[in-house]
């Protein structure tokens, strides 16, 4: 998971970057106003409140849907929205392509552990899918392990570590079942699509480039070889060949002429 899956472009990343935490931001506080406007209906409808999760009952079903958007008060619905906000930023940012599908986990996966194992209650909130939210972060980054992953782990925790001692039960007005479902749920989805979202672009380092200029040399010393040097000996075709001495002839391997010295006396012979 650490070698970068295509080229790196800093200006191209740094704007799919700005794009991407735009749009996450944007969508995210979209929903905290779709909360608020929910939570302002409830106060002219309390009904409303009780569509939440409510443990082993068929009506209770219907919190599955419904409980991450009701709140018992303003300040329960607040004190959601920073962590709604921040985290799923966080998410949709790092992890473009499985962001809703943790999403989607969460929302569900916590509404039906809490169905399963819940007291006998009504519990609603978005407690549950801040929790799956986080702990998806979280496991990523052990799963995955490159730079991005951890430092949104680091983030992460860094701003909402507590969420590691509130999946167990500490408050009676506070539901632990749902902030425990919602950690099964976002460790489960990390799991599942880990792979989903590439590994990130990224410069390579200058080991990498010199191993990638002598491949480079290499491969062109074998192309500038083979187009610009000549063919082998072996392979040069023979222009002349010896004639073949004819068996029939006396001189067939031609005649030995005498040569004698400038300062010889003359042979009358």
């Amino acid at each position: 998971m650490t070698a970068p899956s295509r080229p790196f472009d800093a200006r191209a990343e740094a704007r799919a970057q700005r794009r991407r935490v735009g749009a996450s931001l944007r969508g995210w506080l979209g929903f905290i106003g779709l909360l608020v406007a929910i939570q302002i209906a409830s106060i002219a409808w309390p009904g409303l409140a009780a569509h939440g999760v409510v443990p082993l009952t068929a009506h209770g079903l219907v919190g599955l849907l419904a409980a991450p958007l009701l709140h018992a008060d303003f300040a329960h619905l607040f004190s959601n929205a920073i962590a709604l906000v921040a985290l799923g930023t966080l998410l949709g940012v790092v992890y473009p392509r499985s962001a809703l599908r943790i999403v989607a986990a969460g929302w569900i996966g916590a509404g039906l552990v809490t169905w399963f194992i819940g007291r006998p209650s009504v519990h609603l909130g978005a407690s549950g899918l801040v929790h799956a939210m986080f702990f998806a972060l979280f496991a990523l980054a052990l799963l995955r392990r490159d730079r991005p992953a951890l430092v949104a782990a680091f983030v992460a925790v860094l701003l909402f570590g507590g969420m590691l001692l509130t999946v167990l039960p500490h408050e009676w007005r506070i539901s632990w079942e749902m902030h425990a479902g919602g950690a099964i749920s976002g460790v489960v989805a990390a799991f599942v699509w880990r792979r989903r979202d590439p590994p990130p672009a990224r410069a390579p380092y200058s080991w990498e480039v010199e191993a990638q200029q002598a491949e480079a040399l290499a491969e062109a010393k074998i192309v500038e070889a083979e187009t610009f040097e000549p063919a082998r000996p072996a392979d040069v075709p023979v222009l002349w060949h010896r004639p073949e001495p004819d068996a029939g002839r006396d001189d067939a391997r031609g005649a030995v002429l005498p040569f004698r010295r400038p300062d010889a006396p003359n042979d009358p012979r």
